[in-house]
C-alpha cells in the first residue's frame, strides 16, 4: 500500500501534498476505526499539521482521504495499464486485465472493507457510484474506446456493475495472489462477452430487428460528454 501512495508523488497535478500526507498516515488506523473522524485526527497529529490544514485539504475529512485512495488506485491502474501490452491481448482480455491491475492496487482488504461500508452510507452512495464510473471510465479510455454515442454510457455502466460485483468478491478472498478473485474476473467478463453477443445476433435476428432497431437508433442519437473549450485553464495540444 505504501509503494502505491509514493509511486504518485504528490508534486503530481491535482495531488495536494498535504492531502497525499494525510492518506499516508490514516492507512494504518482504517483498520481498526474505520474512515471515522478520530482517525482523521490521529493522521493529523502524524503528518504534523494542524486540524485546519488538514480540514483545508480534505474539507470533508476522512471521506476525502477514501476517496484520494481511491482515485490513487486507479491512477496505480493506469500506469500498469500504460507499460502493458495490450495489442497482444484479445479485448476481454485487456478488460480482464485492467480489472485485475485495479485490484492488485488494492491490497489492503481490511481498507477496502471500510471503504466499501463508507460508501454504502446513503449520503454517499451517489458519490460511490460516480468512483466507480471513473474506474469504469479510465478502463475504457486506457483501452482506446472510440465510441461516442449511447455505447460510450453503455460500456461504461456494464463495467461499472462488474467492478461493484468484484469489488464484493474481493472482501470475501484471501487466496494467495487473489488467485478466486481473478478467476472470478474471468467468469464475470465472459458472462458480458456472451451478452454482447446475443445482442449482435438479436440485432441480426428478423424476428427481434423491429425491436433492435429503434434502440440501435435512438442509441447512435446519443452523444458523450465532451469538455467545453472555452473554459479557464484548459489548454489544447498544438496541432
Amino acid at each position: 500500500m505504501r509503494d502505491m501512495i509514493d509511486d504518485d508523488p504528490a508534486t503530481e497535478f491535482g495531488t495536494d501534498p498535504t492531502r497525499a500526507a494525510l492518506l499516508r498516515a490514516i492507512l494504518p488506523h482504517v483498520p481498526f476505526d474505520g474512515w471515522s473522524d478520530r482517525a482523521f485526527a490521529s493522521a493529523a497529529r502524524e503528518a504534523e499539521v494542524t486540524m485546519a490544514e488538514a480540514r483545508a485539504a480534505a474539507p470533508r475529512g476522512p471521506l476525502d482521504l477514501a476517496v484520494e485512495w481511491h482515485r490513487q488506485g486507479d491512477r496505480a491502474m493506469g500506469k500498469a495499464l500504460a507499460c502493458a501490452d495490450l495489442g497482444a491481448m484479445r479485448l476481454r482480455d485487456r478488460v480482464a486485465f485492467a480489472i485485475k491491475s485495479r485490484m492488485a492496487a488494492l491490497p489492503e482488504r481490511e481498507a477496502l472493507r471500510r471503504s466499501a461500508a463508507l460508501f454504502a452510507l446513503p449520503q454517499n452512495a451517489a458519490l460511490g457510484g460516480r468512483l466507480l464510473w471513473e474506474t469504469a471510465d479510465a478502463i475504457w479510455t486506457a483501452l482506446g474506446d472510440a465510441s461516442r454515442d449511447g455505447n460510450w454510457y453503455s460500456k461504461r455502466a456494464t463495467l461499472s456493475a462488474v467492478l461493484a460485483s468484484v469489488v464484493l468478491y474481493r472482501l470475501g478472498d484471501d487466496s494467495p495472489d487473489l488467485a478466486r478473485t481473478n478467476a472470478f474476473i474471468d467468469r464475470r467478463i465472459g458472462d458480458v462477452m456472451a451478452f454482447e453477443k446475443w445482442k449482435a445476433g438479436a440485432r441480426n435476428n428478423p424476428v427481434l430487428r423491429p425491436l433492435t432497431g429503434p434502440l440501435g437508433w435512438i442509441m447512435g442519437r446519443i452523444s458523450a460528454p465532451q469538455r467545453p473549450e472555452d473554459l479557464p485553464g484548459g489548454w489544447r495540444p498544438k496541432e
